[in-house]
């Protein structure tokens, strides 16, 4: 098993996508005919397997596979479909559990359509033991904050602003995320001053990631302080999370990011 990981390469990326897609997919449409436990089955083999391309990548690579955009999708992928499965565990919303299903499976058909093919070498800034938690931490974040804004637009769409239930999730789905969003930007912080010798430089990407940080604490202090006016702090939700997209892949597009570093991993 090990000899046949680490030969593992971009060419069998359909075979463990596809594989994730339909597992994934029959899981959906079992647990909204009420069949948990099979869907919970089927699931979670879907998310094995895409664990399992990871892992091999890795290994084949002999480095962590967070250098690309392609790679750092795998991630958002296997952690959309972790954070969809545990609501669905843990509340029961089986179209949560469907929507992370369809999102994760938008990015898994994107790698396999264009995935991005790079060398093994990676640059010695990261080259940290920092590097890996801190892209695992920010790809986490993203899933949890996703899925939390799933749940808001499902509110808005749907006009449920009594739905004290669906709120106390979204809530706590982003005072998670938001917490693993903050560990990545310590772990940055301090990998930064490990490989430039400071904490903090005001690269374009660090500064998105500033950026974003202070739109999900804007939406916390709103929730804290304005409870009742939940529309507004929904669409404080729905603009932090398209900062979170600029943060992620769209400052890559921003000339002043093509020199920068960080245009890998996050």
């Amino acid at each position: 098993m090990l000899a046949a990981f680490s030969q593992l390469s971009w060419g069998a990326f359909p075979y463990f996508g596809i594989v994730t897609i339909l597992l994934c997919a029959i899981g959906a449409l079992l647990a909204w005919r009420g069949k948990r436990s099979v869907a919970m089955l089927l699931s979670i083999l879907g998310v094995v397997s895409l664990g399992l391309f990871i892992a091999g990548l890795w290994i084949s690579q002999a480095r962590p596979p967070m250098r690309t955009q392609g790679e750092t999708r795998l991630f958002y992928s296997l952690f959309v479909l972790l954070s969809g499965l545990l609501v669905y565990l843990r509340w029961g919303y089986r179209w949560i559990f469907s929507f992370s299903t369809i999102l994760s499976g938008v990015f898994i058909i994107i790698n396999i359509v264009k995935p991005q093919i790079h060398s093994k070498a990676m640059m010695p800034a990261l080259q940290s033991p920092y590097f890996v938690p801190h892209v695992i931490s920010y790809m986490f974040a993203y899933g949890l904050l996703g899925v939390a804004l799933l749940i808001c637009i499902y509110i808005v769409w749907q006009r449920q602003y009594d739905n004290a239930h669906k709120i106390y999730v979204m809530d706590n789905l982003v005072y998670t995320g938001l917490g693993f969003l903050m560990i990545g930007l310590l772990l940055g912080a301090i990998w930064a001053k490990e490989a430039w010798g400071t904490y903090w430089g005001w690269d374009p990407k660090e500064t998105w990631a500033a950026i974003t940080m202070c739109a999900y604490l804007l939406f916390v202090h709103y929730r804290r302080f304005s409870p009742h006016d939940l529309r507004g702090a929904l669409w404080v939700l729905i603009g932090s999370f398209l900062f979170l997209q600029m943060c992620w892949y769209g400052v890559n597009y921003l000339p002043s990011a093509s020199n920068s570093v960080h245009v890998y991993g996050l």
